[in-house]
């Protein structure tokens, strides 16, 4: 496999997002993949493998804990009182990475296509951090973490999700 000089990787049996540059891993962070494993099909709610790249980068300047619906800040910051006013709310915190999909018919275009599947790397309540797979299909991370990899990652970097 012919891996770019700077990328990043995730794995989905170790639970984890590396960032890698020149073949060494210059920082890695705990994430949480879907709860209904590896998959591509619009609807199944599982986290796509393959190449990816960012595709946009969202909400540089909100600040830990900010909430985003529709990929756009509310202008509410997390809290037990929200989490308790909205229990069924799949929060998406902090910053999104939106994904794009660079292999056609395994995760671009059509049925598979994980832009139009709205599949982020994003921040959720870090008390969901527990190791475990349990997301709707994105890659979950701590607010502090996704807020520093963001701040190291430029858009089309690339991403490998296996």
């Amino acid at each position: 496999m012919n891996f770019p000089k700077k990328y990043i990787r995730v794995s989905i049996a170790e639970q984890q997002l590396m960032l890698i540059d020149n073949a060494q891993i210059v920082s890695s962070y705990s994430v949480s993949t879907a709860k209904n494993g590896a998959g591509e099909q619009m609807g199944s709610e599982c986290t796509p493998t393959g190449w990816h790249k960012i595709r946009a980068k969202i909400g540089d300047s909100q600040p830990l804990n900010a909430v985003f619906i529709g990929r756009r800040p509310t202008g509410e910051i997390y809290s037990d009182e929200l989490k308790a006013q909205y229990q069924q709310r799949d929060w998406i915190l902090t910053r999104i990475l939106w994904l794009g999909g660079l292999e056609p018919g395994k995760n671009r275009y059509g049925h598979v296509d994980s832009t139009w599947r709205y599949i982020y790397i994003h921040g959720c309540p870090d008390e969901l951090m527990t190791g475990t797979p349990d997301s709707h299909g994105c890659i979950r991370m701590k607010n502090k973490d996704v807020a520093e990899l963001f701040s190291k990652v430029d858009a089309g970097l690339k991403i490998f999700i296996e």
